[in-house]
This record gives structure tokens, C-alpha cells and sequence, in this order.
């Protein structure tokens, strides 16, 4: 899939500095180097050649970019294409607002991130974990109360963007549930979240380095918008962080990670280009 077009401006600004630093370099060689004259026209094809070359590889590795770093507000933030699950200190792990940890496909998917921290990468029982998350010591207002009429799951209800941190893990709620455990979250509720979010990894990420997914990039999607790209969530997660309070301290950094298979949505190269990353 083709992100950067052939004539893009960065690529051309970019291909003109190259072509700048090889022009300078190739002039002080002549000024020593005397080039025969029937040799001129064949070096002549062979230089011409060479910056096609350049361009073309400068156009491919614009479109192939799968890791950059920008900084934003002074924190270093690193986007790119891995694994959460080999990233160093803290990995966020979104749940829903009940912290439900059962894996059955209806209220958590085998496949999400959710169900693959659950079954995969958990290191004690699930029961030890749900008893981790009840005796954790939530601030008061990330308590929203207990929805008695809830049938399956868990029924004690947290603010949207809470965190609960077990070991090198940031357990947060994300979406809303219905009746149904249907994952539910609106736009609005999307940025509440992600406001919240930040202001708790603010207050618990004690300058270890955080690693995120892009928030509603997998099985989740925002309420009215269906069509919403994963690189509009990426800059509106990068929005959000800028205009929050929450900072990370040299060495730290934030990390947001892509999934292999959606890098081909993702253009890198306009986020990398912007100021601030957005």
C-alpha cells in the first residue's frame, strides 16, 4: 500500500539534502581528480542514474517507515511496529470498566490484547489476579459503584482511564459495557478516557519508560465512528498527551506500539513530520 506519493514534499526536501552533501563531496574530489573528457559523459549517465536510485529508495523507505521518535512537550515518544509484551517496565493492558478477566469470547476475545495478557502472559491464577485488582486502593472517584443487575462478569464499576498496576503492568479501564457485554465507548467517552489515562500514568509511572497499543485500534471501535482510522486514533492519543500534564523525565519515555498488520494504514512519515508529532 503506497502512503507517500512519488512526489511527495519531504521526499523531494529530503532526496535535495542528499544531493547536496553528494554534489559538495564530488567537488572537492574534482577540484583533485582530473576526469578524462570521454569519460565525463559515461560518469555523467552513471551520476544521473545513481540520484534516480536514491530517490526511488528514499520514496520506498517513506513508505516502509515503521519506527520513529518524536518529542512532544519535551517527553520522548517512540511509535513503531512490535510486541507490548517484549517491551521493558511498564505495558498498559486496557480493560473494560469492570476489570473483567473472564476469557470466553463473549465478554473478553481470545484475540485481544485483553485475552492474550489473560492467557498467555499472566504468571498466577486468574482468581489471584481479580483478588489483586478487588483489595487494589483506587482513589474514590474511580469508583463508580456496582451494577447489581449485571448477570455475567464482575459487577463493581471504575472510572474510564483508572489504573491498577500489577507488577510491570498498567491494567486500565477503557470501554464502557451494556446489558449485553457489548464494549461501548463514544468519542466523547473516548477522549475522557484518554485524559484520565494520562493523568494516572502521571501519578504511577515513577520515570520507568510506558508502553501503549493505540487505544481502539483492535477489536473495540468508537460509537459513530466506524470508519475512523487507526492513524486518526494514533494522533488523537498524541493530541491528548500533549495537551495533558503528564510529562516523562529523561530517561523515560513513552512508547506506542502498532501492530504488525496495521503499520500498511499508518503513515509515520506525516506523524514524523509534523510538530509535536500531530
Amino acid at each position: 500500500m503506497t502512503k507517500v506519493s512519488f512526489f511527495d514534499r519531504r521526499v523531494i526536501e529530503t532526496f535535495l539534502k542528499v544531493t547536496a552533501f553528494i554534489s559538495t563531496a564530488l567537488s572537492l574530489i574534482v577540484i583533485f581528480v582530473d576526469i578524462p573528457k570521454e569519460c565525463k559523459e559515461v560518469y555523467g549517465g552513471i551520476f544521473l542514474i545513481s540520484l534516480l536510485l536514491i530517490y526511488f529508495g528514499i520514496w520506498v523507505w517513506s513508505n516502509k517507515l515503521t519506527n520513529i521518535n518524536v518529542t512532544i512537550e519535551g517527553s520522548d515518544v517512540t511509535i513503531k511496529v512490535g510486541d507490548i509484551f517484549q517491551e521493558p517496565d511498564f505495558k498498559v493492558i486496557a480493560f473494560n470498566e469492570y476489570f473483567d478477566t473472564q476469557v470466553d469470547n463473549i465478554i473478553i476475545s481470545e484475540g485481544s490484547l485483553n485475552g492474550v495478557f489473560i492467557k498467555e502472559h499472566l504468571d498466577i491464577a486468574v482468581s489471584d489476579l481479580d483478588e489483586h485488582i478487588a483489595a487494589y486502593d483506587f482513589d474514590k472517584d474511580e469508583i463508580l459503584g456496582a451494577n447489581e443487575n449485571r448477570k455475567q462478569g464482575k459487577k463493581l464499576r471504575h472510572q474510564i482511564g483508572s489504573i491498577c498496576i500489577y507488577k510491570d503492568y498498567l491494567l486500565t479501564a477503557f470501554t464502557k459495557f451494556d446489558d449485553s457485554n457489548k464494549a461501548l465507548i463514544t468519542m466523547p467517552e473516548y477522549l475522557e478516557f484518554l485524559i484520565n489515562f494520562w493523568d494516572r500514568v502521571n501519578r504511577v509511572y515513577a520515570q520507568k519508560n510506558v508502553s501503549t497499543p493505540i487505544f481502539g485500534s483492535g477489536i473495540t471501535r468508537i460509537q459513530g465512528h466506524k470508519n475512523i482510522s487507526d492513524e486518526d486514533l494514533l494522533k488523537i492519543m498524541l493530541w491528548t498527551f500533549r495537551i495533558s500534564e503528564m510529562r516523562f523525565k529523561y530517561p523515560a519515555r513513552l512508547t506506542i506500539i502498532i501492530h504488525k498488520d496495521k503499520i500498511d494504514k499508518i503513515n509515520l512519515l506525516d506523524i514524523k513530520s509534523a510538530r509535536n508529532g500531530i
